[in-house]
């Protein structure tokens, strides 16, 4: 197939799994992170890149580290839109000399949204699409700048310069339209590698056990790079170890075709790829030509699964209820330019909370993920961004066969990918005049059969597009049962529903936006109007707080309570469905930011993450463990929930999440008894207790025990009795200091200086002076505009020595200040 061949040779992606470390004297790599320069803005060429007398007539450069993106604030702030536009970034290259026979290779893991790349005034390559990895090669061009180079540049260093430009572009997918950032910049690793003028572009791996699994089959399919064409003769030895590093074949080919090259051999006992137990064998290989010799290193597994019609998901042929959720590359401070240790710790929290499926929302993500839910045992479903807008020309179409053939390609070694996804919300018009459903419905079959002849084994999926439901292999509708439709209580009943409708449903996106740090006395309060029966699906403008129907999302309180209760009602239910029911995917694992939701308590971000920002945890994290983990865990509601309130001697409940067979509460020291878990005893399994607390401090505190195996957890909650009239002034205080990080708290008072508990004011952070703050960053004590939670609002301030003053003001309310000294 021409364009497979076309992307495959272009791409040269994998070339860059020597990165990780797998190198030898004839394959060198160097990932790009210091000494880069970032200028926001457009420029009139690659020249005005150059140090070369200009700087005082051009916007000041900025010292960055790579990965970066223009967005890493912007994204959440308040007070403007996000930028979108171009920024340029410069470095230089160290080379002495281009060595003979040999080809230097520039690597991006991936880029926002348009690239161009210049060696000194040279371009080397343009790349269209945000989330694919690309390679341009720079060999020649850097082969001209030193026979010719720039007077005022060191010897020896080659300047790279680069454009990358996120602007809004109605042919570009994904659409502007989509709920999260379009983010600007090089905000995944750049690479530089050297390797033999023919090497090693691509290995694909197809490891396939048989019936039983006493023996599987490898296929070993190499791509060569080879931009001369060389016709000699081709000599590869490949070497299989098992996951503890013994040989288990060797095998070698020979000839002067890349179809000679291809091997495969068969292994007993193969050791089973799976979320418990994910063992990964490793390839070898090494290529001899008349050119030198390559070597290159891939990880791969041993797995088969299979979606049953109407039925459960099998892996290794034994049931396994599909426990996920869903990933954004946002991250507070960073936007999409996450290091590689943050993108670990994410991939290892969702693990701790019980993963072993995950949706990669709505495009290719980095590499490093991927490697990580390998290595975890966290099954994938990958999609390209074709995400709402509609449908438009051929460039359009272009981009998207392109994204997903390299998509496919770049990852198709990895065992967790089990699902390409072709698409997001594509029944979602608005980008183009004409919103043609045939039109799509051609294009999703193009799309699906691609996906097949690249990959015939794994399986092509979508979400929300009814009338594209039948092309497809699985299916998952929109199904928000008790927020932006119907009550949660309808969960099930929608599910059956759908899993006769289409062969194979797998439920992804539910959940309820949460505001971090706000709890609720009574969570369902105000929701009696919500009508049932009519859908559970969303529908257009069911995002938005005004207008419309009924529903949670536009009338409920936001708080983690009621988030909590809706995910405890769709676990206990989930435990019910595990003979016919392929699975769900909570939306998402992490708050992200989005363009589209200014008015939320936290501006510009979703907050249906269970965790922050940050990696922050919300209550809801403690929820899913209590269901989906087996290590001993017990959590009292209400960490982040430091005023309770009600009347004297009245009756409030204290849940606890926890995974234990029993638990026992304790109040101010006294037991109040022992609970068993049942998960089928709604709220919190059956460990609930009410309570009467004292007005003032109250300590709690459960003691939970599993197969013998104690463990406890406990909090301190006011209870507060006296009531509260309007909010009328806002107070600020200091709550501690670490080092120059000063953390302040701003509270909110009715006009008798009574505290008010179920506030949730709009409140804005500005400071005069010797500091900062710490704000756009997205999360509960990051944000210089946002609603109180529970009367309250944390903020953060860098002192630079002497004083500043922190002003907290809301509409109609007396503004509070603080005076802060070094």
């Amino acid at each position: 197939m021409q364009n497979k061949r076309t992307y495959i040779i272009s791409l040269l992606v994998v070339l860059l799994l020597a990165i990780s470390g797998n190198l030898n004297a004839q394959r060198k790599a160097q990932r790009l992170t210091r000494n880069w320069e970032y200028v926001k803005g457009d420029l009139g060429g690659p020249y005005e890149a150059l140090r070369t007398g200009r700087e005082a007539l051009l916007p000041v450069w900025e010292a960055v580290e790579m990965p970066h993106s223009f967005n890493r604030f912007d994204a959440v702030d308040f007070h403007q839109p996000y930028y979108q536009g171009p920024g340029w970034y410069r470095t230089h290259l160290s080379i002495d000399q281009v060595e003979e026979g040999r080809r230097l290779l520039l690597h991006f893991e991936g880029a926002g949204q348009k690239t161009k790349a210049f060696i000194g005034m040279q371009f080397v390559g343009e790349h269209v699409g945000g989330y694919d990895e690309f390679v341009f090669d720079i060999t020649d061009a850097v082969g001209h700048y030193q026979q010719n180079p720039i007077e005022g540049i060191e010897a020896g260093k080659v300047p790279l310069i680069v454009r990358c430009d996120n602007s809004r572009d109605l042919e570009l997918i994904p659409s502007d339209l989509s709920d999260f950032n379009l983010y600007g910049g090089l905000y995944r690793y750049v690479n530089l590698l050297s390797v033999p003028a023919v090497s090693f572009n691509q290995i694909h791996v197809d490891a396939q056990p048989a019936k039983g699994y006493k023996k599987a089959t490898v296929s070993i399919t190499p791509q060569l790079y080879n931009p001369f064409n060389f016709e000699g003769k081709f000599i590869v030895n490949y070497t299989i170890l098992d996951p503890d590093g013994k040989t288990v074949a060797s095998l070698k080919a020979e000839g002067n075709r890349t179809d000679a090259l291809q091997s495969s051999v068969e292994i007993k006992k193969p050791r089973l790829w799976s979320v418990e137990t994910p063992q990964l064998y490793t390839l070898h290989a090494s290529l001899e030509s008349e050119n030198g010799t390559d070597e290159f290193t891939e990880k791969f597994g041993i797995r088969d699964f299979e979606f049953v019609a109407h039925g459960p998901f099998q892996l290794n042929g034994e049931n396994l209820f599909l426990r996920g959720t869903h990933r954004h590359e946002d991250h507070a401070g960073y936007a999409a330019a996450m290091p590689e240790d943050l993108i670990v710790e994410e991939m290892q929290l969702m693990k701790a909370m019980g993963v072993n499926f995950i949706r990669l929302g709505h495009y290719q993500q980095s590499r490093i993920v991927l490697d990580a839910c390998d290595s975890l045992g966290i099954l994938v479903w990958e999609e390209i961004p074709w995400c709402r807008g509609g449908l438009g020309g051929e460039n359009y179409k272009q981009q998207a066969r392109r994204m997903l053939t390299n998509m496919i390609n770049q990852h198709y070694n990895h065992p967790s990918v089990i699902i390409w996804g072709l698409g997001n919300e594509n029944d979602w018009p608005g980008d183009f005049p004409e919103f043609d459903k045939e039109k799509i419905r051609t294009f999703m079959s193009e799309l699906n059969d691609l996906s097949h002849s690249l990959d015939p084994v794994r399986k092509t999926a979508i979400r929300r597009c009814d009338f594209c439901a039948d092309i497809i292999d699985v299916y998952s509708p929109s199904v928000w049962a008790g927020w932006y439709r119907g009550k949660y209580t309808e969960y099930t009943e929608v599910s059956k529903e759908w899993n006769e409708k289409v062969d194979h449903f797998l439920h992804v996106e539910w959940g309820a936006s949460n505001h971090a740090m706000r709890h609720s006395e009574d969570p369902d309060k105000g929701l009696e109007a919500i009508s049932t029966g009519d859908g559970t699906d969303e529908r257009d403008g069911d995002f938005l707080l005004s207008g419309g129907e009924a529903r949670v999302s536009k009338d409920g309180d936001w708080s983690e309570t009621y988030a909590c209760n809706l995910i405890d009602w769709h676990l206990k239910e989930q435990e019910k469905m595990h003979d016919w029911h392929v699975g769900t995917a909570y939306w998402p694992f992490k708050d992200f930011s989005t363009p589209l939701r200014p008015e939320n308590p936290v501006p510009y971000v979703n907050q249906k993450g269970v965790v922050q920002r940050d990696f922050t945890k919300k209550e809801a994290f403690y929820v899913f463990q209590s269901y989906w983990t087996d290590e001993p865990m017990a959590h009292i509601y209400g960490h982040t929930w430091p005023v309770r309130w009600g009347a004297a001697n009245e009756s409030k409940m204290v849940k606890v999440y926890s995974n234990c067979e029993e638990a026992e509460l304790f109040l101010n020291g006294r037991s109040l008894g022992v609970r068993n878990r049942n998960s089928q005893n709604f709220p919190a399994a059956g460990l609930r207790w009410i309570v009467q607390f004292n007005e003032g401090e109250n300590h709690l505190k459960v003691i939970a025990t599993k197969n013998g195996v104690q463990v406890s957890d406990e909090i301190s909650q006011i209870y507060q009795t006296t009531e509260w009239k309007e909010p009328a002034v806002l107070k600020i205080e200091e709550r501690k200091r670490i080092g120059n990080i000063v953390e302040i708290e701003a509270k909110i008072y009715d006009e008798n200086n009574v505290f008010c508990p179920d506030a949730k004011n709009r409140i804005e952070f500005s400071l005069s002076g010797d500091g900062e703050l710490l704000d756009q960053l997205g999360t509960h004590n990051g944000s210089n505009v946002i609603q109180l939670y529970n009367g309250r609002a944390l903020i953060r301030v860098k002192m630079y020595g002497g004083k500043a003053i922190v002003a907290a003001t809301s509409n109609h309310i007396k503004t509070g200040f603080i005076t802060i000294e070094n």
